[in-house]
């Protein structure tokens, strides 16, 4: 089966004068048309670094993909020159950052800024890209949309300009969007409301989503599939609703358990992961999870382990999953 995107062992290091860091370590995952996948760990998992690198946006030096592929309808991206990218980048494949007032140029116009990319790569003239921009800030729920193109970004709140960043994103019909923690410096309210409206976006264009997040509730009603990140591994990879009803990695089981649980029948406090992330300056060895892990055993510090298939459609990296898989999460254990 041909997938819209596939990444394939994907590699990506930084060689600093601390060390060389180890940030992404043979991460694989596809993507299919209209499907949304949720890639999800704490700060410093690898997740941002993985999607950077498929894009060909880390920077070099220090960082440096070193393995695998990244292939987009077949095209493996990381073979391309910086101008077959550039063609490809916002036309293709468009992503929003985390943070809407460091993304945008704070002295340049919004409407200049939404019609650079589709005079770029759909050849419109300036009247022509300037309907195309008010369009696309009338579709994101912008009112006066095109009496707004000469306004500066700081003449927007925060979640404005998320929506300007994801008009920006959309304006070139792209196959696949790539969402980085795109409501991390929103407020409660903002937030849902920007997940609603690229949730509602991506169904009505059928595109394909890739939305990147530490908070595994927030993935809950909008992917298909979800990723789970540690120490620049995929951990634990399977659909979103048999992942939270009965996860197989002791980390997933360990993010359910942090999470707050609506009518719960006993209000104890909130579990906590003991201990701190793996040191990326160290070449993973055995298995990242295992200085934090209660279920550790002898093999966990000997190998690491690979992921493998332990149902339909999911793997699971770790020798004790099926243990994992009989403990119970707030949607219970089969």
């Amino acid at each position: 089966m041909t997938h819209l995107l596939e990444v394939q062992d994907l590699v990506t290091k930084f060689y600093t004068e601390d060390g060389v860091v180890h940030a992404v370590n043979g991460v694989s995952y596809t993507l299919d048309e209209g499907e949304a996948l949720g890639i999800v760990g704490e700060s410093g998992s690898g997740k941002s670094v993985g999607v950077l690198s498929v894009m060909g946006l880390i920077p070099s030096p220090p960082g440096k993909v070193v393995g695998g592929t990244a292939k987009l309808n077949g095209r493996d991206l990381l073979q391309l020159s910086k101008k077959e990218l550039q063609n490809i980048r916002g036309n293709e494949v468009a992503m929003i950052f985390q943070d809407p007032m460091t993304s945008l140029n704070p002295v340049l116009t919004i409407g200049k800024q939404l019609t650079e990319a589709v005079k770029l790569h759909l050849g419109l003239n300036s009247e022509e890209a300037n309907k195309r921009a008010a369009e696309m800030m009338d579709l994101v729920g912008l009112p006066d949309a095109a009496n707004r193109l000469s306004d500066y970004p700081h003449q927007f709140s925060g979640g404005q300009r998320q929506r300007i960043m994801i008009a920006m994103g959309l304006s070139c019909d792209p196959s696949v969007l790539i969402a980085d923690e795109p409501t991390t410096a929103l407020d409660v309210t903002i937030q849902a409301q920007i997940v609603e409206l690229v949730k509602g976006l991506q169904e009505k264009l059928g595109m394909a989503l890739i939305w990147i997040t530490h908070d595994l509730a927030l993935v809950a009603g909008m992917v298909d599939k979800v990723a789970v990140m540690y120490g620049g591994l995929i951990v634990e990879y399977a659909p979103v609703g048999s992942l939270y009803k009965q996860p197989h990695h002791p980390y997933t089981l360990g993010l359910l358990h942090a999470m707050p649980k609506i009518n719960a029948k006993d209000q104890t406090r909130l579990a906590s992961i003991e201990g701190m992330p793996p040191d990326l300056r160290k070449e993973p060895t055995h298995c990242p999870f295992a200085p934090r892990c209660p279920y550790d055993i002898d093999k966990c510090w000997q190998e690491n382990p690979s992921l493998i298939a332990t149902g339909p459609n999911r793997y699971s990296a770790c020798w004790r999953w099926e243990d994992i898989k009989k403990e119970k999460t707030f949607g219970g254990a089969e």
